[in-house]
């Protein structure tokens, strides 16, 4: 009984032992992995420079980022009059009056604000740099 009883007390204590080394494998993986992806981040960051400040700014104020924004109104290159045209022609086909969803309404307005701002910040970088606007 008493080898049985020490026998048990291994196989319990090499089985703790085991549950440990797989914790801190697991655990040194997890912050390995962290560190990376908090490298990455960072120079994705450092990739995009200021201006992916300023729009990932406008992106969180508008709620839409700027590829949602151009796909709703439907513009592949940021140029004002294509975002005006657009928005004009898309604001009005969504009126409730003739229609329409005040809900997508609403989503083209959006939309508009977002590219306006991110004009906005393009026009402002390059009175910085001296050059002129881009279109």
């Amino acid at each position: 009984v008493a080898s049985q009883s020490q026998g048990l007390h291994n196989l319990a204590k090499y089985l703790a032992q085991i549950i440990v080394m797989g914790v801190q494998v697991v655990g040194r993986a997890f912050a390995r992995a962290l560190r990376q992806e908090f490298a990455a981040s960072r120079a994705a960051a450092d990739a995009r420079g200021r201006a992916g400040h300023k729009s990932a700014a406008a992106s969180n104020l508008s709620g839409l980022s700027l590829q949602e924004a151009q796909q709703i109104l439907n513009v592949s290159k940021l140029s004002p009059e294509e975002v005006q045209k657009n928005y004009e022609h898309l604001f009005k086909v969504n009126d409730k009056s003739v229609g329409g969803s005040f809900y997508l309404q609403s989503k083209v307005v959006r939309a508009k604000e977002r590219l306006d701002e991110e004009l906005r910040i393009q026009a402002q970088e390059d009175r910085e740099k001296g050059q002129t606007p881009k279109t």
